[in-house]
C-alpha cells in the first residue's frame, strides 16, 4: 500500500466517521471521537480490505470502490464497534 492510497484511506475513513456519527446521533463520539474511530478504521480498514481482496486495486490506481470501502469501514463500523465498547464500560 502506497502513501497516496494510505492518506485517501484515512481521510475518507474520517468522513465517514463523522458522517456515521451524524447519522446515529446515539452512537456517536463527537467530532474529535468520531474522527479518531475513522482514521483508525479507514486505515486498518483498507489494510484488511485489500488482505482479503476485498475492493483491490488493479496496478497501485485508486477507484470509487476502494474508497467507498474506507467510508464505510472506516465511518460505521469502528464507530458502532467504539461506541458498544464505551456503553458497555459505562454500564459496569
Amino acid at each position: 500500500m502506497d502513501l497516496v492510497t494510505l492518506l485517501i484511506s484515512v481521510i475518507s475513513g474520517a468522513v465517514g466517521g463523522n458522517i456515521a456519527g451524524a447519522a446515529m446521533q446515539d452512537k456517536s463520539l463527537g467530532t474529535l471521537g468520531n474522527s479518531i474511530a475513522g482514521v483508525l478504521g479507514g486505515g486498518v480498514g483498507a489494510a484488511l480490505l485489500k488482505a482479503f481482496g476485498v475492493f483491490a486495486q488493479s496496478s497501485g490506481t485508486l477507484d470509487i470502490g476502494s474508497i467507498l470501502g474506507s467510508v464505510a469501514s472506516g465511518g460505521a463500523v469502528l464507530l458502532i464497534i467504539v461506541s458498544l465498547i464505551k456503553g458497555t464500560m459505562a454500564r459496569a
